[in-house]
């Protein structure tokens, strides 16, 4: 029986499933011509990085998420922060499959310490024709990890979740694509901006964990990638 706890409740996150609730998320024109992708976001207790921010929930408190930098030089989504994750191919058995085995190509972790919790609703991402299930899942031990091949991936991190749901460190994007400005939740932390599909993957499970925290949703910036 799985304890009490944050991966419970990722757990059970993944069991009732949410609602994306962004205007990034509109009907794909025609999803049978879709690609198919996953992203593993891989939580667990910090063991070397601590939080610089304290007392804000309880259940935070030791948790980091697993980020990675993509390549400036890729076509898509260039120098962006992400979840490790990509493309299922004709070998993998389904989306977590296919996010494991991009998680260990792309950052070298051992697969042996994972535990996948299970997935998500397949978020739509109209710019590039994707649909991408996000797989949460739990290291049951850490392992070292390190940007596997440059061409694709510069830097691999772990980021506290007592830093992402810190107010001081949210903001939201302004983003153009073609005539239409969207907004969406971001986050700001150690000099890096989180923002796009990542951060409203992380700011909606926050949401529905009840990790969230209120923040000032006016506070603005612009991507420069």
């Amino acid at each position: 029986m799985m304890p009490d706890g944050p991966r419970a409740e990722l757990a059970a996150l993944c069991d009732r499933g949410l609602d994306w609730r962004t205007d990034l998320t509109h009907v794909l024109p025609d999803t049978s011509r879709s690609r198919h992708a996953a992203v593993l976001v891989l939580f667990g207790v910090l063991d070397s990085e601590p939080a610089r921010t304290a007392g804000i929930v309880p259940v935070s408190r030791d948790l980091d998420v697993l980020l990675l930098r993509r390549a400036a030089t890729l076509g898509s989504h260039p120098g962006q922060i992400a979840f490790p994750g990509g493309r299922l191919e004709a070998s993998d058995s389904g989306p977590v499959a296919a996010a494991m085995r991009e998680a260990v190509e792309e950052t070298g972790l051992d697969p042996a310490g994972l535990e996948a919790l299970g997935t998500l609703p397949d978020f739509p991402l109209a710019a590039s024709n994707h649909l991408v299930t996000p797989v949460p899942a739990w290291w049951t031990y850490p392992s070292d990890v390190a940007a596997v091949d440059h061409r694709e991936t510069v830097d691999v991190f772990r980021v506290p979740v007592a830093d992402l749901l810190n107010p001081e460190n949210r903001v939201a994007t302004a983003h153009q694509v073609d005539n239409r400005v969207f907004h969406a939740p971001a986050f700001q932390v150690d000099g890096r901006l989180i923002w796009g599909f990542t951060a409203i993957v992380l700011s909606r499970m926050f949401e529905e964990l009840d990790w969230a925290v209120s923040w000032d949703q006016e506070r603005t910036v612009r991507p420069t990638v």
